[in-house]
């Protein structure tokens, strides 16, 4: 049984997004010692437009085979001219409105999104996957979710996009790690309670 990670970054009080979604003033923390861990440990989840830069271009996958994304997440990928930002990956993209994705390697889960990522997390052979965003599609997957790996930057929204959209009952995790780092930045592991 494959594993269904949120790996997911966000502020002090739990959003991932501003009102409008943007989540760009966390770049900020991006520094040498946390994008050092990042891409020594988790460097799947460097976007296709960031591995060349960061070096990680040919890293192999550690954690994850596979990324699920909402359609508002793609999108940014979209806006940037980046068809598919997960390449290295097998890509999905949790829509009813995109239609015929514009890459080859991204498939659209247009229905019955819990039952897809039920099949996926059956299969006999691959490593985990990484539930990438966003809130409605975290809220919809809460209750096939494995395991949290929440990136927490030292900042307070107040409002915008929480991690998970709201209407489902509470779910208790247990915590497993936390590395901290000198800029203020928390990456907790969290697995589910049985």
């Amino acid at each position: 049984m494959r594993k269904l990670t949120y790996f997911v970054a966000c502020s002090i009080d739990g959003f991932i997004g501003d009102p409008d979604g943007d989540a760009s003033s966390m770049f900020a923390f991006l520094d040498e010692e946390f994008v050092g861990y990042l891409t020594s440990t988790y460097p799947e989840t460097i976007a296709a437009q960031g591995r060349e830069a960061l070096g990680v271009k040919g890293a192999g996958n550690r954690h994850f085979d596979t990324v699920v994304q909402g359609r508002a997440s793609y999108q940014l990928a979209l806006d940037a001219g980046v068809t598919s930002p997960y390449g290295h990956l097998r890509e999905y993209v949790a829509s009813r409105t995109l239609g015929t994705p514009p890459d080859p390697n991204v498939t659209v889960i247009d229905q019955d999104l819990v039952a897809r990522i039920r099949e996926l997390k059956a299969e006999d052979e691959g490593l985990g996957i990484w539930l990438c965003g966003g809130s409605q599609i975290a809220g919809a997957l809460l209750d096939e979710i494995d395991e949290l790996v929440i990136k927490t930057y030292p900042q307070v929204y107040g409002s915008g996009v929480p991690m998970f959209a709201a209407g489902f009952a509470v779910t208790d995790f247990r915590l497993e790690s936390v590395r901290t780092f000198d800029n203020g930045v928390l990456v907790r592991t969290y697995s589910r309670k049985r």
